[in-house]
């Protein structure tokens, strides 16, 4: 068989028997987390853009539930807003060596099925499972160059949200390859759209998960698609990266469970920027400085971070500020935690831009050549009074050395939902109760109380 058939014959027959007890849990991790991510981007401009329109042409009510509304809709559109929601806080989930952000594309295409065909909760966490392990390994088949240019979880994010979905529809394995075959000619997402504070994140992440959900649901009814959309002539590689690796997509599969080797975002930020952000707060802690002590930051980064992180130089809007290296680490010299909150009321103070002009970012090979499976952080801090400080850290916090614990992101989903005004904690806390339930429910439950809240809009 082909690494593209080796792949779809996983994911078409993994049960949840065959998943380790860490693995099932740590899906559970990995849902919370998003769920409380969703829920933060209620209130955020593209994503309203994305749910009027969704309402303005999908069905006004159905199975799955729109978290950020209260209200339900069609499997599609379900997922298309919830995708869209969870990816505009910045505190979605990371893979590290496939630089792809798994639960912002798995779970709402996945979710929304589970609802709308009343799969039990087994069924939704081995099909989340599978999106995770097909979707890691075909970023990691991609490689770094795809990701100088694509937006990797609007691409690769496509194909992971078919697999998922493609589980629980029960496709064969035939089925399975026609559905990466369709989900991989609509992968889509460019980096452009960063320098200007567009909003197109939220558009990738919205249509990953649909044009996912739509590639199964064809397969399903016999669509065909390309059979080797990952390594033909004219597939993905060849269109989207100057150096593919084939043995990354069934790279020990059903051994290896890539979903464990994800990382929490502790920042509200681009991941990009957590290495150093630790690193100099590992320095400020140690030596005791406040931000009027430094004169100059240096951070050592790798050439993704430059290439991402590098075109925002002066950012005009709260979600650009979350790819200026500058703004993350005036924040959290300042106040210890880039949080959500944190950017919202202090991006743009005058403090925040002059902390920016003492910082830079310069490529080092160390740092380089350990990325994308480790993402090091090294910094050097020079005081106003001549004083010359390193930091380094080689576990960010949220990465799977350095990992989260359950209160930790019990925490941060209900900090999440409070920001975003789309719940309360009453009602925070019963959703996570459920979630650390999921594998017992018989057929997934809705997580929050239907209802429309009054500042709803569209």
């Amino acid at each position: 068989m082909s690494n593209t058939q080796i792949l779809a014959s996983f994911a078409a027959s993994l049960k949840f028997e065959q998943i380790p007890q860490n693995v099932v849990a740590r899906t559970e991790d990995l849902f919370l987390d998003w769920f409380g991510s969703a829920l933060a981007g209620r209130e955020a401009r593209p994503v309203q853009t994305i749910q009027k329109y969704a309402f303005e042409f999908g069905p006004q009510s159905g199975p799955c539930e729109v978290l950020i509304s209260r209200r339900t809709t069609s499997a599609l559109f379900a997922a298309m807003i919830n995708a869209a929601a969870s990816h505009f806080a910045e505190q979605d989930d990371l893979h590290n060596s496939s630089v792809l952000h798994p639960a912002t594309v798995v779970f709402p295409a996945a979710w929304a099925v589970a609802q709308a065909l009343g799969r039990s909760g087994k069924e939704f966490i081995a099909a989340s499972v599978a999106g995770y392990e097909v979707g890691i390994r075909v970023g990691e088949f991609l490689g770094r160059s795809h990701y100088k240019i694509f937006h990797t979880t609007g691409t690769v994010g496509t194909i992971a949200a078919a697999a998922a979905v493609g589980s629980l529809l029960r496709l064969n394995a035939e089925q399975m390859v026609n559905a990466f075959g369709s989900a991989g000619t609509q992968a889509a997402g460019l980096w452009e759209f960063l320098k200007d504070a567009a909003d197109s994140k939220q558009l990738h992440t919205a249509k990953a998960a649909a044009n996912g959900l739509l590639a199964a649901y064809l397969a399903a009814d016999g669509f065909t698609g390309a059979r080797d959309i990952f390594e033909g002539a004219k597939g993905m590689g060849a269109g989207m990266s100057t150096q593919t690796y084939p043995e990354k997509l069934v790279d020990a599969l059903g051994e290896r469970w890539a979903l464990v080797e994800t990382s929490f975002k502790y920042h509200a930020s681009c991941r990009h920027t957590h290495p150093a952000a630790d690193a100099l707060l590992q320095v400020i802690q140690r030596e005791k400085l406040v931000p009027n002590d430094i004169e100059s930051v240096v951070a050592y980064v790798h050439q993704a971070a430059i290439d991402v992180l590098g075109p925002v130089t002066d950012p005009q809007t709260v979600h650009q500020a979350k790819f200026s290296m500058g703004t993350v680490l005036a924040l959290v010299a300042e106040f210890g935690h880039a949080g959500v909150r944190v950017f919202d009321e202090h991006y743009r103070e005058s403090s925040v831009a002059h902390f920016c002009e003492k910082v830079s970012m310069v490529l080092d090979p160390e740092v380089d050549s350990a990325y994308p499976s480790r993402w090091i952080g090294k910094v050097v801090v020079k005081t106003k009074g001549g004083r010359s400080f390193e930091g380094r850290v080689d576990d960010p916090k949220g990465d799977p050395g350095n990992t989260l614990t359950r209160a930790e992101l019990e925490h941060k989903a209900i900090t999440l939902g409070l920001y975003g005004n789309a719940a309360t904690e009453e009602d925070l806390q019963r959703a996570i109760s459920a979630v650390w339930k999921m594998a017992d429910a018989p057929v997934v439950p809705k997580l929050l109380p239907e209802y429309q809240l009054e500042a709803q809009h569209g």
